[in-house]
């Protein structure tokens, strides 16, 4: 029998996604509920430790996080719980160091954070997970990172990514999720990969699958939940991470290697 919300966390057992070391000790810092999914978040306090090395230990995390001075800002609000979840699209705001990171998955499925200009830390973007009507004919939509519009434009549907000003939190344009738009891939075989969406397969009763072309040429096809668009067309919206979404086989990596070498020389 359940006695309360489960406070712990054995590093076996954490998202592979996090990068934690096996020989790091037994234990590490379990999320806390909110916007995103224990899985598909990554708790504050290992980014301060594992991601931007600002901390040692947990202990110092969370003084790192407990000061006045609120070190440490999500999607533009100051966070102090050491175990809030940062998701996807996350923006992390560090005034102090004048830092701003957006979090993504590389091609290998693993958190990394993007540093980012201060213009561009002023937006996020979000899918669209829900749409329907609530008590008093109200229609809302609810987004990936659990946000909740009224009466949103009648254009938009699931799947659609949004734009919202964080200082608002308003919508200030949205994508759809159609052939020819450049979408990021957020789960399943393919994560982190980008491309441009070619058509779409629907399959009654079963899961729609969308066929997607990289700018190698390579084509790809995933689950439609796993696809988030990120532009208009092969522009994107956000920063792209280092390796630009493009996945490279161990023998291609070794040729783009050996063609950097022959470059130095």
């Amino acid at each position: 029998m359940a006695r309360g919300p489960k406070k712990h966390m054995k590093r076996i057992t954490a998202p592979k996604s996090w990068m934690l070391s096996k020989l790091g000790g037994n234990w590490t810092t379990r999320p806390s509920q909110g916007p995103h999914k224990l899985r598909e978040s990554i708790p504050l306090s290992v980014i301060l430790q594992h991601k931007l090395k600002y901390a040692l230990y947990a202990r110092d995390a969370t003084m790192i996080l407990a000061d006045k001075d609120g070190n440490i800002k999500v999607d533009g609000k100051v966070r102090t719980d050491s175990g809030y979840p940062v998701g996807l699209q996350d923006v992390i705001t560090i005034d102090k160091t004048r830092e701003n990171y957006r979090v993504l998955y590389d091609v290998q499925g693993k958190f990394i954070l993007k540093s980012i200009k201060p213009e561009e830390a002023k937006f996020k973007l979000v899918k669209v997970t829900q749409k329907k009507v609530g008590p008093n004919n109200v229609p809302y939509i609810v987004t990936n990172d659990a946000r909740t519009i009224r009466y949103p434009n009648p254009d938009i549907h699931v799947n659609d990514t949004l734009k919202i000003d964080l200082e608002s939190g308003k919508v200030v344009e949205f994508l759809k999720e159609e052939p020819g738009n450049l979408c990021y891939i957020i789960g399943g075989n393919n994560i982190g990969r980008v491309g441009l969406i070619q058509h779409r397969e629907r399959h009654l009763g079963s899961f729609d699958i969308v066929h997607v072309k990289d700018s190698n040429g390579k084509h790809f096809s995933t689950r439609i939940n796993n696809i988030f668009t990120i532009g208009k067309g092969k522009k994107s919206l956000i920063s792209l991470p280092d390796d630009n979404g493009l996945y490279l086989t161990a023998l291609e990596k070794k040729q783009v290697k050996d063609h950097q070498e022959v470059e130095k020389q």
